[in-house]
């Protein structure tokens, strides 16, 4: 441990004593960087994500949601605990546990910068024969103003401390841009694959309490090599094209012109998708006693399956001049869905199941109106409805108004939203085949009513949101690890708090969930979820080179009431319900120290330090305890040049 310490404070202070004055560094010249909406139509602004503040929460997937329940060591399979936060697309069922650490259409993120940026991230923990890697690399620089290129590549790799619990994550992601006046283009193309290697868990949490986790006797070992590979390949191509004499410069100090009829001006837009997902699992000794069904063959397990969904869009969008204070808009359009899904058919006691094919065709009406009142209001509404095919009678409209305050420390803004959508349970709920599992069924569509509002102010660091849901037929997997409809009616709400309190040089950090669902044998929620960060920050300042150190110690913690949490299948990759054990009432605590120096960031963290001495059922999944102590360090450079 000294070790790495004096590594990681060698380099800062060798750093430091060339360091220049933090204000006479220069700054960032990123011009932009934005996400699309979710229909495609228009871009949003997102911020750049350089902080300092608790760098030691290097996960991406505790950005997307604060409190997630995995397998043990990160990479592998989780799932949200937050209700709100849990991926319910349909579309998605087959890597909604490794959506959050995925490159695909709605999370790709696009650049404009002046300078090229480059973004260097890294950590390391354990020792080495049980160590978790993360790295990542982000590269975007500009040809022209208009044109730009980028590609961001990660990687987690975790030995696992608990026997056979590798997971090897490699996700890559391709952008450009093209934002002209009139003609704009956006590309992405991502690249997922994951590779799980599949214990079952441990037999018997009491053996934690006298042997290394190592040691521990898992349910699926050597003998089974179960591995789960997923693989998910994707692209996305928009083109727009503007009618009229396109959008302003912003170097044009002469206000523009009326644009098109009566200030109209509109937009014909393509938009493209596709995704092809292919999941395969292996088990070289199918009975070993974890499995008490071997519909193909006794010998030796290799379950595949496949989907492909292509979409073309073709729509229309207006709006009026930009520079009104009163603004409407709207679009109207048509898409196309093509799928292929694809899986084994399982014929009794051979060693060659056979397969099969199923094409699935959908035309889909979509819509959107939205108004902007000066800069303080807007409201949005978008629609889809599925005219014919696989998916008739699906559909979804969704709005939200949007309401800014000025106020003395800052501006503030309201949420308020709310949608209705009538939803095709996913294919994979309706067939399967497997040497473990398969089935046949026919689900009734969906019905979910969500409503909620969101209260933002950055000056103060508060953040409120309450979200209430009606759902009709929810689907899930029950107790048997089977597909299950609830067809009674089931409502769950949730109440998130953030606040940053600060007293002189100290900080506390909340994020503090409440929810609660109509039906615990359905749904079962922890009451409160709590994320904790408690630490003293101060500057440390070189008089002789004007160099400056920031710096962060304190302890971070995570918590949740009980509830029954869902299980794991191997062999389908899918979380489950049951009823046997709950888990939570238990503290996972960090200790870390944050420094920074210019545009490098660096951390120090003593990860679940209190591993042992708060007893030993410290799992978030049944079965599948959390990594023990571990000591993590990691570091980040940025570079605009």
């Amino acid at each position: 441990m000294l070790r790495y310490i004096s590594f990681i404070a060698i380099l800062f202070v060798s750093s430091g004593l060339s360091a220049q004055v933090k204000d006479s560094l220069p700054k960032p010249r990123i011009l932009k960087q934005w996400t699309l909406t979710s229909d495609y139509s228009e871009e949003r602004s997102i911020p750049l994500d350089t902080a300092f503040s608790l760098f030691n929460r290097y996960r991406i997937a505790d950005k997307f949601s604060p409190v997630n329940a995995s397998l043990g060591n990160y990479g592998l399979p989780l799932y949200q605990i937050s209700f709100f936060d849990r991926i319910s697309d349909p579309e998605k069922l087959l890597y909604s546990s490794y959506y959050p650490l995925m490159h695909i259409p709605d999370n790709a993120v696009f650049m404009n910068t002046q300078k090229p940026y480059t973004e260097l991230d890294w950590s390391f923990g354990g020792p080495r024969e049980t160590s978790e890697q993360t790295f990542r690399v982000r590269h975007s620089q500009n040809v022209n103003r208009f044109l730009n290129f980028g590609l961001i590549y990660d990687i987690v790799y975790s030995l696992g401390q608990y026997n056979y619990q590798r997971a090897e994550d490699k996700t890559f992601n391709f952008y450009t841009s093209y934002t002209g006046n009139k003609y704009k283009l956006y590309l992405s193309a991502g690249i997922n694959n994951f590779k799980t290697y599949e214990n079952g868990g441990v037999t018997n949490y009491i053996q934690l309490e006298s042997v290394v986790p190592r040691d521990a006797e898992v349910n699926l070992g050597g003998l089974n090599k179960a591995l789960s590979t997923f693989k998910n390949k994707n692209i996305l191509l928009v083109q727009r094209y503007t009618l009229g004499s396109g959008s302003p410069s912003a170097k044009d100090s002469v206000a523009p012109k009326k644009q098109g009829f009566l200030g109209l001006s509109g937009t014909f837009s393509h938009i493209f998708t596709i995704e092809t997902n292919s999941r395969k699992y292996d088990d070289s000794y199918p009975d070993a006693g974890y499995y008490d069904t071997a519909y193909v063959t006794h010998a030796y397990t290799a379950d595949s399956l496949y989907s492909r969904i292509m979409k073309n869009t073709l729509r229309f969008d207006f709006t009026t001049n930009e520079t009104r204070k009163f603004r409407l808009g709207g679009g109207v359009g048509i898409r196309n869905e093509l799928s292929k899904y694809y899986h084994i058919v399982p014929v009794p006691y051979t060693f060659n199941a056979s397969s099969s094919n199923w094409n699935k065709n959908s035309n889909v009406l979509i819509g959107r109106l939205y108004n902007n009142i000066g800069d303080k209001f807007r409201w949005t509404a978008l629609g889809e409805l599925y005219l014919t095919g696989y998916r008739a009678g699906d559909f979804n409209l969704n709005g939200d108004i949007t309401k800014s305050f000025d106020w003395k420390k800052g501006r503030a803004s309201w949420l308020v939203t709310g949608s209705i959508a009538n939803t095709q349970p996913s294919f994979w709920y309706e067939q399967w085949g497997g040497n473990n599992f398969k089935w046949i069924n026919s689900f009734n569509k969906e019905f979910r009513i969500d409503l909620g509002t969101e209260f933002l102010y950055p000056a103060r660091k508060v953040e409120i949101k309450l979200n209430y849901a009606i759902i009709d037929n929810y689907t899930d997997f029950d107790t048997t690890a089977m597909p299950s409809q609830h067809t009674g009616g089931l409502s769950v709400v949730a109440l998130y708090l953030k606040k940053d309190l600060k007293a002189w040089k100290f900080h506390l950090l909340s994020e503090v969930i409440v929810q609660k669902s109509s039906n615990i044998d359905v749904v079962d929620l922890p009451l409160l979820t709590l994320k904790e960060a408690f630490y003293f920050e101060h500057l440390f300042k070189f008089a002789s080179t004007g160099g400056r150190l920031y710096m962060q110690v304190g302890a971070d913690v995570t918590f949740h009431t009980l509830y029954h949490p869902y299980s794991y299948m191997p062999a389908t990759g899918r979380f489950y319900r049951q009823e046997k054990e709950t888990t939570g009432n238990y503290p996972f605590i960090n200790v870390f120290l944050n420094l920074k120096l210019k545009r490098t960031r660096a951390f120090i963290m003593f990860d679940h330090v209190n591993s042992g001495f708060m007893g030993y059922n410290y799992s978030m999944i049944p079965s599948y305890p959390m990594n023990i102590r571990m000591m993590r360090y990691g570091l980040a450079w940025t570079f605009y040049n």
